[in-house]
């Protein structure tokens, strides 16, 4: 596997980690339906949430949330439309980025996006 497939992978542990240590319930890691895929879904008091997560090793490119695109987010929004169909009990919904560094040996930086939207 690809060392960036693999970093994905830890950063998204990771991520499973932050949310749980808030108070969030993860429902999925990696729902897919069609050619759509929320990294989690989660669930905080009575809210639901699609959260995206973009890791990088290094800010030389920019900032890991700097790739989420308007497209990506379209697809969050879309991949929704479904997982209500299957979901319907969710009233209220969020779509979150989650940006994890890990630019120094050891350390981990988080940056959580609230609410994003189009």
């Amino acid at each position: 596997m690809a060392a960036h497939n693999d970093k994905g992978k830890a950063g998204e542990q990771l991520a499973v980690e932050y949310f749980s240590n808030r108070g969030f319930k993860i429902l999925h890691q990696n729902w897919r339906h069609g050619h759509w895929e929320v990294d989690i879904i989660a669930c905080n008091k009575e809210m639901l949430h699609f959260i995206e997560v973009k890791c990088r090793s290094s800010n030389r490119y920019g900032f890991p949330e700097e790739s989420v695109t308007p497209k990506k987010i379209k697809h969050l929004i879309d991949a929704s439309v479904e997982y209500f169909y299957q979901y319907p009990q969710w009233q209220r919904i969020q779509f979150d980025v989650l940006s994890i560094c890990f630019t120094t040996p050891g350390e981990v930086t988080y940056f959580l996006i609230e609410d994003v939207y189009l």
